[in-house]
C-alpha cells in the first residue's frame, strides 16, 4: 500500500526532498517525510500526497535529521523564567537535560538553590533568587516533575538529581558544607529514599561534583565548596549502588585540578562481578595546560570499556573552547588562592582595595608563575586578548603586550586594567581544544559522548548552544578538503541516536514510528558565522547581555513532536506560550515506534 494512499488521514506536516538522516549511522537518502499526530508515519522515495496536509516544507538541498541532544546544561533557572530555551531551540537542539554538576532546582529551598547555583554558574543572584521565591512551590522529585509538565516548554527536557541539592535538602546548608560533619545513618537513608522517588519519576539519574573550585554565592556561607565535595566516596558509593540497580547513571566531574580520584569514578563503573555503573564525566578536552591528557584518559576509559565491563563516557565538545571575561569574573581564577580571595568579594570596591595592595599582587604572582600546580586555565596573560575596553588603546592587544610596553608583569598589567575599568575590561581567551587535527581525534573517541556545552550558564563568559552545528561543519570540512575523518551519517548518530540511546530517553532517531523531533540544516550555512561572537539581551534576567551564537542560515527549522516551533530565523506565534512543544521525557520509558511502514521498504543506498 503506497504511504499517500488516499483512505490514509492527511498528514499534519510534510517534509520533501531533502537528505534523510535516521540517526542510527547508516546510510541517509534523498527522502519525502510524512508527520502525523507528532510521529513519522512515512517515509517515501516518492512523493507524498499533500491534500489536507497542514503544512509543507520542501527541504531540497537540506539535511534532514532528527533533533540534537544536549545533555549538559545549566538551563535550571531560566526553564523557569523562560521556558521556551530559545537559544538551543533556533539551533536545532529538540532535548536537554539539565540538574548538572549536583546543583539543580528540585529538593531545597529557595535561597539555598540560588546560593548553591548563581556563582557557580555565573548567573545573577538579584534575578534567580526572587525567580525561585515566586515560583518554586516543590521540594520533592514528584513536584518537580509535575511542576516542568506544567510549563509550556519549547524543547524537550531531562533531567539529573544533584547531590549538592540533595544533601543540604536533608542536612540543612551549614551542615552539609562542615567537613566536620558527615550525614547520620537516618540521613543517609533519607537521601536514598529521595533519589529513589526521583528515578521513580523518570530523572536521569544523580549529578555530583568533587572540583572544589565551585563555590557557593550569598553570604551565609559564601565561598564554601558545593556541598558535594565534602561527601566522602562512601556516601557516593551508597548512592551508586541504587544507580546501579535501577541502571541509571551517574554524572559527576573528577576533581578537575589534580584528577588524581578519577580512577575512583572508573573503578565504580567497573563491571566485571556486577552491573556496570552508566558514568559520564567532565571532560575530554585538549587544554593547553597538558597537551597530552586528553590522550591518556581518552584511552583509559576506552580500555576499561572494552577489558573492564565498564560503562564509562567521557563528555567532549566539539569545538574550541574560548571563553570571554569581564574583568576578573571568569571562575578559572577560582582554581588558585589569589584568585579565590578576590572573587570572594562581592563589593567592586573593596575588591579593587585588595587587588592594589602589593602584598596580595605578590600572591598573585606567585601562583601565576608556579610551574608545579596542578591547573586547567594555562596561566599565560600573552595569550589573553582584550576585546573591550574604555581605553581603546589596549583593545585587540594581549595583556602580555601591555606588560611589555609599559615594562611590568603581567598580573599587573591585568589588575590595573581590572582596577581601573572592572567589568568594562573584556577579554578572551582559548582554554583548550585549539588544535583542530586534535579535535577531530577527540570527536571519534569511542570513550566519549558529544556533550558539555553549558547552556545556560556562564551567560558572560562562553557560548556553546550551536555545538552541533560546530560538529557538522568539522566534519564536512574535512569532507570538502578531501581528507574525511567521519561521515556525515556518523556525526548526525554521535549528536542524536547515541545520546538517545546511551541517556535511555525516546530521543535521537528519525525512523518510522519514532517521534517527530527535527531538525533541518542547510550545510551551505555550515561557514565561519558558527564561530562568530555575537551577544543577546536576557528579559528575563532584567535584561543583562549574554553571549549567543548567530548562525541563522545553518538551521532553517526546528520540528518538535511534529510541530514546527522554529523557521529560518523566527518562532512561531504560540511558541513558549501557554501550550508547550516540549515535554518531560522520562529515563527509560522508550515505547515501541509502533507505526507500520506505509510505504516499501526502504534500499538505504541514496
Amino acid at each position: 500500500m503506497r504511504a499517500d494512499a488516499p483512505e490514509q488521514p492527511p498528514y499534519d506536516l510534510i517534509i520533501r526532498n531533502g537528505r534523510h538522516f535516521d540517526g542510527t549511522g547508516g546510510p541517509s537518502a534523498i527522502r519525502h517525510l510524512g508527520i502525523r499526530d507528532g510521529r513519522v508515519v512515512a517515509i517515501s522515495r516518492e512523493p507524498l500526497d499533500e491534500r489536507g496536509c497542514g503544512e509543507v516544507i520542501d527541504a531540497s538541498g537540506e539535511w534532514v535529521m532528527p533533533g540534537f541532544l544536549d545533555t549538559h546544561t545549566h538551563y535550571d533557572a531560566e526553564l523557569l523564567a523562560a521556558p521556551g530555551l530559545k537559544e538551543s531551540v533556533r539551533h536545532g537542539v529538540t532535548t536537554v537535560t539539565f540538574g548538572s554538576c549536583s546543583i539543580g532546582m528540585v529538593c531545597s529551598p529557595a535561597e539555598d538553590c540560588s546560593d548553591l547555583f548563581t556563582r557557580v554558574e555565573s548567573i545573577p543572584r538579584a534575578e534567580v533568587l526572587p525567580l525561585l521565591k515566586r515560583t518554586k512551590t516543590w521540594n520533592t522529585p514528584r513536584g518537580y516533575v509535575e511542576a516542568l509538565e506544567r510549563m509550556p516548554l519549547g524543547p524537550n527536557v531531562t533531567a539529573f538529581l544533584g547531590h549538592s541539592d540533595l544533601r543540604v535538602s536533608v542536612m540543612g546548608l551549614s551542615r552539609a558544607v562542615d567537613a566536620r560533619v558527615q550525614p547520620t545513618e537516618a540521613e543517609m537513608q533519607r537521601m536514598e529514599a529521595v533519589l529513589e522517588e526521583g528515578l521513580d519519576a523518570g530523572l536521569l539519574g544523580l549529578s555530583t561534583m568533587t572540583t572544589k573550585w565551585d563555590k557557593l554565592d550569598g553570604d551565609r556561607e559564601r565561598s564554601k565548596s558545593l556541598p558535594t565535595t565534602y561527601a566522602k566516596w562512601k556516601e557516593y558509593a551508597r548512592l551508586n549502588k541504587v544507580l546501579r540497580r535501577r541502571e541509571r547513571i551517574h554524572q559527576g566531574a573528577p576533581d578537575i585540578v589534580t584528577k588524581v580520584n578519577m580512577f575512583a569514578f572508573l573503578f565504580a563503573s567497573f563491571g566485571w562481578f556486577r552491573k556496570p555503573l552508566k558514568t559520564t564525566l567532565i571532560t575530554l578536552m585538549d587544554v593547553k595546560s597538558n597537551g597530552l591528557l586528553h590522550r591518556v584518559v581518552g584511552k583509559l576509559a576506552h580500555a576499561c570499556n572494552r577489558f573492564l565491563g565498564a560503562n564509562f563516557r567521557w563528555q567532549a565538545l566539539p569545538c574550541p573552547f574560548e571563553v570571554h571575561a569581564d574583568g576578573i569574573d571568569l571562575v578559572i581564577f577560582e582554581e588558585f588562592g589569589a584568585g579565590e580571595a578576590a572573587l570572594h568579594l562581592a563589593d567592586e570596591v573593596e575588591r579593587n582595595e585588595l587587588l592594589k595592595d602589593e602584598k596580595y599582587r605578590r600572591w598573585f604572582r606567585k601562583n601565576y608563575e608556579s610551574k608545579l600546580a596542578p591547573r586547567v586555565w594555562h596561566r599565560d596573560f600573552h595569550d589573553a586578548e582584550i576585546v573591550g575596553c574604555p581605553d581603546t588603546s589596549v583593545i585587540g592587544k594581549s595583556f602580555g603586550t601591555v606588560a611589555d610596553a609599559r615594562g611590568i608583569h603581567p598580573v599587573d598589567a591585568f589588575l590595573d586594567l581590572v582596577v581601573a575599568h572592572g567589568r568594562q575590561l573584556r577579554w578572551k581567551t582559548t582554554i583548550g581544544n585549539y588544535r583542530k587535527h586534535r579535535l577531530e581525534a577527540i570527536v571519534q573517541d569511542k570513550g566519549a559522548i558529544l556533550s558539555f556545552s553549558d547552556a545556560g550558564a556562564h551567560i558572560r563568559n562562553m557560548a556553546f548552544y550551536n555545538f552541533p552545528i560546530r560538529m557538522l561543519k568539522l566534519v564536512n570540512d574535512a569532507i570538502v578538503e578531501g581528507r574525511s575523518f567521519m561521515s556525515i551519517e556518523q556525526a548526525v548518530w554521535r549528536l542524536t541516536g547515541e545520546l538517545g540511546d546511551w541517556f535511555g530517553i525516546d530521543a535521537g532517531h528519525l525512523r518510522l514510528g519514532d517521534r517527530a523531533d527535527i531538525a533541518i540544516i542547510d550545510p551551505e550555512g555550515l561557514d565561519d558565522s558558527t564561530a562568530a561572537y555575537a551577544e543577546a539581551a536576557m528579559p528575563e534576567f532584567g535584561g543583562v547581555m549574554r553571549m549567543v551564537n548567530r548562525n541563522d542560515r545553518a538551521v532553517s527549522a526546528t520540528i518538535i513532536n511534529g510541530r514546527l516551533a522554529y523557521r529560518k530565523t523566527g518562532f512561531a506565534a504560540d511558541f513558549g506560550q501557554q501550550r508547550g512543544y516540549g515535554r518531560f521525557l522520562r529515563a527509560g520509558e522508550v515505547p515501541s515506534r509502533g507505526a507500520e511502514p506505509q510505504s516499501p521498504p526502504l534500499a538505504r543506498a541514496a
